[in-house]
């Protein structure tokens, strides 16, 4: 799909001498850098729905598994 945007000539600039040396049109270039984006991005979403998830849900151990492992544990000298 074709689109336009707009971008600080700087970076405008930046971009274009990058894709050169990449050997990489500028569309490719921008194609990428959003894919990259996108996907950080929607590691973060998932990363917050996971957070809800486990607000939501008791964290603490049951007090039998927390004397199970602690039973179960060698004892050590220190």
């Amino acid at each position: 799909m074709k689109t336009a945007i707009s971008l600080p000539d700087r970076l405008y600039r930046s971009g274009d001498r990058l894709a050169k040396r990449l050997g990489v049109s500028r569309s490719e270039l921008y194609a990428r850098a959003l894919a990259e984006f996108l996907a950080k991005h929607q590691s973060d979403q998932i990363t917050q729905r996971l957070n809800a998830v486990y607000a939501a849900e008791d964290s603490q151990l049951d007090p039998a598994f927390s004397k199970a492992q602690l039973e179960a544990l060698p004892r050590e000298s220190w």
